[in-house]
This record gives C-alpha cells, structure tokens and sequence, in this order.
C-alpha cells in the first residue's frame, strides 16, 4: 500500500518560516520525482515545486514562492521537505506531497496521474 504522510503544517506569523515533511512508504521512492502543490480556500490546487528523483534539480512551478522556499528530499529515509521562509497570508493553504512519476519533474506542472497525500495545513496570520 503505498501511503504519503505531509506534516509540518501549523499557524505561524507572516515572516515567520515552516518545515513540512512528507514521509513516503510503498513505493520506491528514489526512483520518483516529487513535488508539493497547495490548495487554498475557494481556489485551484496549483503546484509548487518539484524534484527530480535523485535530487539534482528543482523546478519552481509558482514564481511568488521563489526565493523564499526550497524543496529537498532523502531518499534514505523515503522523505521529501519544504523549507518556507518569509512566510506571507496568500501562502495560507493546505499542502500536499505528490509522487509525480518516474526521474525527472514534469516541465509544466501536471495533476493526473500523480499518486498524493492527505495534505498537511499552514496558516498564515498578518
């Protein structure tokens, strides 16, 4: 049963910072790019960033978060991260890990076909 578990989430001031992490079992996670998406009230999931699966490169699928988050990953513990800084209110959402397929990150974000985690909450008050 492949399972992915996102923690990390919470209530943090703006300008404050969060870890998620994204705990993986079931599948071989070295073999799979992963990404984060979030999905805030009333909006579309969209995607974050993604990380090819031996963790050579990132792509950046949300220019706002630029600079701000990074995404890395340990495939000797099957866990995927999400350091957030400079935390904003338009970053409140719920954010989901993804295995998004095998080697390298989709060029443009992709929704199907990935398998997903329940998502894990941040909130960010002004």
């Amino acid at each position: 049963q492949v399972r992915l578990v996102e923690s990390g989430g919470g209530l943090v001031q703006a300008g404050g910072s969060l870890r998620l992490s994204c705990i993986t079992s079931g599948l071989t996670f070295g073999d799979y790019a992963m990404g984060w998406f979030r999905q805030a009230p009333g909006k579309e999931r969209e995607g974050v960033l993604c990380i090819t699966w031996n963790g050579g490169s990132s792509t950046y699928y949300t220019d706002s978060v630029k600079g701000r988050f990074t995404i890395s990953r340990d495939n000797a513990k099957k866990t995927l991260y999400l350091q957030m800084h400079s935390l904003k209110s338009e970053d409140t959402a719920m954010y989901y890990c993804a295995a998004q397929g095998l080697g390298n990150c989709p060029p443009t974000v992709r929704y199907e076909d990935n398998i997903w985690g329940q998502g894990t909450q941040v909130t960010v008050s002004s």
